[in-house]
């Protein structure tokens, strides 16, 4: 993915530094040049000083081209408008913020602008809305380090043992629902057509889950 970061504090330098290893096309974007040294040495992504909610910045950072802007400076009009210039100047189809006042977050989901706060919490969060969008969690644990992740079963692996969907301290299969009702699977309970699975699954995992059932999610 290309990948716009505007914004190189503590979220924006972790987030980006994660997806650089991952080997995404990062850009970081910050108006302080001192900042660049909060990320990583030997960082392969490109780090552009100047004010995020600038177009000519953005249009040198590649956001005509990008797949994704996050929003992350320290303060939230600048997110606010960043966010909105992406969506609906540039027509990024995936556009995150980052919310320091939770009284705003009504304000930016309104616009269609999903938001994230707190620091640990919203590098997991956005690294999952950026690159798992169909396995969103309906619960985390921690700091989002364990996820509850519920998912309709891919008609290619009906018949097969829930069981063999686990990896041993990655991923576990917890809970079915099947034609309304809720059951919990035991060692030889099999995947059955339209079954919706619920998962316990490690953040850092959450692609191989993805990968395992991606055939039927088309990601």
């Amino acid at each position: 993915m290309r990948i716009v970061i505007t914004g190189c504090g503590r979220v924006g330098s972790a987030l980006a530094a994660q997806l650089a290893r991952e080997s995404h096309d990062v850009c970081v974007i910050d108006r302080e040049q001192s900042a660049r040294r909060r990320l990583p040495l030997g960082f392969p992504g490109r780090f552009q000083v100047g004010n995020g909610f600038s177009r000519s910045v953005l249009q040198r950072s590649g956001i005509a081209h990008s797949d994704a802007v996050v929003a992350v400076t320290s303060g939230d009009n600048s997110n606010l408008v960043i966010a909105r210039t992406a969506k609906e100047v540039f027509r990024v189809p995936t556009v995150l913020a980052r919310v320091h006042d939770p009284r705003r977050a009504d304000l930016y989901e309104g616009l269609g602008i999903p938001t994230v706060a707190d620091v640990t919490w919203s590098v997991n969060r956005i690294h999952q809305m950026l690159l798992h969008r169909h396995l969103l969690p309906d619960v985390t644990f921690g700091n989002g380090e364990t996820l509850l992740v519920r998912s309709a079963v891919p008609a290619y692996l009906a018949g097969r043992r829930l069981s063999e969907f686990e990896v041993d301290g990655e991923i576990r299969v917890v809970e079915v629902t099947r034609g309304g009702r809720s059951l919990v699977p035991g060692q030889t309970t099999t995947a059955a057509p339209e079954d919706v699975v619920t998962f316990v699954v490690a953040a850092r995992c959450l692609h191989r889950l993805r990968a395992f059932l991606g055939k039927e999610l088309g990601t």
